[in-house]
């Protein structure tokens, strides 16, 4: 009959139980104990039906562009452009595959306008922004980054908003800033400050959409899976 005591089972055991103390020291059990104990579920933003259209748009890449000025709207439009082609001629990607939108928020804002708005309430946008027609130093009367006359003179470079509508630009417009311009240009005029708010809206752009602010889109953006840039 055998010594338990020179059994091979018994060192084995000893030395088992000792790297078991010794990996707790040195806290390599962990890994296995936080995976045998279910953590708090990850965070994930609630989903409103405002923003549903950020997922309409089609892409294997989302991309928002953040502007807040007239000039950093011109920015954003060339880099918008600059986007689609890098992708193309990096990546072998098609327009389709991109998912790209503008924010025009702030001072901003109308860019969003069509040139009806412009040749309408020009003046009166021309002097809340301190942004003129670079060829004339006057207030412009219709979108000048619909126009591909003014090339190196303004940011977008000749790149216009139709063209990059066309590749499937969307725009987040800010609601807020739409509101007062209306009220300002409201007060030049007879109409009310919402009959002129339903104007501007009615006259925007194609592909448009009105947020309840800019700056909520640009958090809504983020949560729906598009990167971000700040133009200015």
């Amino acid at each position: 009959m055998s010594d338990p005591k020179h059994s091979p089972a018994v060192p084995r055991r000893s030395f088992v139980a000792r790297f078991a103390a010794s990996a707790a020291a040195f806290g390599l059990g962990g890994a296995a104990t936080a995976e045998a104990q279910p953590g708090p579920s990850r965070w994930q933003a609630a989903r409103h039906s405002e923003d549903d259209w950020y997922e309409s748009l089609p892409g294997k890449h989302r991309f928002f562009l953040d502007a807040v000025s007239p000039l950093g709207a011109g920015e954003a439009i060339l880099y918008a452009s600059n986007f689609f082609v890098g992708n193309q001629n990096g990546y072998n990607l098609r327009d389709e595959d991109l998912a790209v939108v503008i924010c025009l928020r702030h001072f901003a804002t109308p860019v969003a306008f069509g040139d009806a708005i412009w040749a309408k309430y020009g003046a009166a946008i021309s002097d809340q922004l301190k942004f003129t027609d670079p060829k004339t130093g006057k207030p412009p009367t219709s979108n000048v980054y619909n126009s591909t006359a003014f090339a190196a003179e303004l940011p977008n470079r000749g790149v216009t908003l139709d063209t990059l509508t066309a590749r499937g630009v969307h725009y987040a417009v800010c609601g807020m800033a739409t509101r007062l311009f209306a009220s300002s240009i409201a007060k030049l005029s007879a109409a009310s400050a919402d009959a002129v708010f339903k104007e501007l809206v009615a006259g925007m752009i194609p592909n448009c959409h009105i947020a309840a602010a800019g700056i909520v889109a640009v958090s809504r953006a983020q949560e729906r899976g598009y990167t971000f840039s700040y133009v200015g």
